[in-house]
Formats: C-alpha cells, sequence, structure tokens
C-alpha cells in the first residue's frame, strides 16, 4: 500500500494509470483520438513548470493522411509501422527564440534581456524546457486515459523542413505517438532499478 503523503494523493488506480502500469506502446488499436483530446492534452501539459515560464515547445500533432504520409518518410523503417498506424504523433520541437515571447510569458520583469546575445544557451535551454514538455505531453495524454509511444528514430533535418520549415528557427526534439495502445504489441516490461541503485540522499 502506497503511503499517504498529502490529503491530495492521487489513488493507486490513477497512479497504475500514468505510471506503473503504463507502458510505450508500439502498435495501435484502430481507434480515433479527436481535436477535442488533443487539445485536452496541450491544456493539462502547459501547466507544467519551464524554466521562466518559456513554453518552448512547438508541437505539431500530425493526424491527417497527408500529414503522416511526409512523416513517415521521416522516420526510420524500425518505427514506420507504429507511426502509421498511430491516429495522432506529436512532432515535439522547440523555438530557440523563445526569448521574443517573454514579456507576455513572464511579465514581472525583464526576462527576455536574460537570453538576448546567448544563443547557445537558448538552445540549451529550449531543448531542456520542451523535453520537460514532451514529458509532461505523456503524463496527460496518460491521464485522459490514452496510451503514449515516445520515439528517437528520424532524420531531424528532414522532419523540420516538413514541419518547421516556414518556422527556420523551430528544432525538433523528439516524437510521440498517441492513442489507444495495443496491448499486442508489446513484451514484458523491462527492468526499474531499486532506488539505491542510481540515487543518493546527500
Amino acid at each position: 500500500m502506497t503511503k499517504q503523503f498529502h490529503d491530495t494523493h492521487l489513488s493507486a488506480d490513477a497512479l497504475d494509470q500514468i505510471f506503473r502500469e503504463a507502458r510505450s506502446y508500439n502498435g495501435w488499436l484502430d481507434k480515433p483520438v479527436s481535436d477535442e483530446q488533443i487539445q485536452a492534452i496541450y491544456e493539462l501539459m502547459k501547466m507544467g513548470p519551464t524554466s521562466a515560464n518559456m513554453q518552448p515547445a512547438r508541437i505539431v500533432w500530425v493526424k491527417s493522411d497527408d500529414a503522416k504520409a511526409k512523416l513517415l518518410e521521416c522516420v526510420s523503417e524500425g518505427n514506420h509501422d507504429k507511426v502509421k498506424a498511430a491516429p495522432v504523433t506529436a512532432v515535439i520541437g522547440y523555438d530557440i527564440d523563445f526569448h521574443e515571447e517573454l514579456p507576455w510569458l513572464f511579465p514581472h520583469t525583464d526576462a527576455k534581456s536574460w537570453f538576448e546575445g546567448d544563443e547557445e544557451g537558448r538552445k540549451e535551454g529550449a531543448f531542456r524546457n520542451s523535453s520537460l514538455q514532451g514529458a509532461y505531453l505523456m503524463i496527460a495524454a496518460r491521464s485522459l486515459g490514452l496510451d503514449c509511444g515516445p520515439m528517437s528514430g528520424f532524420d531531424p533535418e528532414k522532419v523540420e523542413k516538413a514541419f518547421f520549415s516556414d518556422a527556420p528557427r523551430h528544432r525538433v526534439n523528439f516524437i510521440c505517438s498517441i492513442g489507444y495502445g495495443d496491448k499486442e504489441s508489446i513484451f514484458g516490461r523491462s527492468p526499474r532499478p531499486d532506488f539505491d541503485k542510481f540515487n543518493s540522499i546527500a
């Protein structure tokens, strides 16, 4: 029984759904994901913290046949069937010039000036924080009853040309298929380390 640390501690069933029983899926049931579900995922994920509320993630939700065909040209052979069968795949990118939006995203101080003239610092910050936002996306999707299949295994230049051609300062981080996972497509869960293996409390 999980110890109750706080009055608003999530139920064991909720924690199972988000973490303990959740899996990364390789195959998908023939069941659609609606635009309303996609928007609901975003409404949750945007509430996750990012440095100075920079919100650098720029996401293309690949859903139409035409968009899916473009993405299939960019992914590795091993990911082709996963993307083809998924009802939607999120291309999670980031904006190197996220700081241009900070006057309204972080209005209580001049945070834009912190990042001006430091493109390498912006790239590092945008990559780190868009990775966080991608993780929030997966947690949000699982919270809403959907499954996820995050992937590398794609040609970044091809993805950026296909989906960010009108935004040359955007870069792709990773992609994540979303839908209703086919349990026949996964194998047994790989080992997870005990706390003491990779942790210490200083």
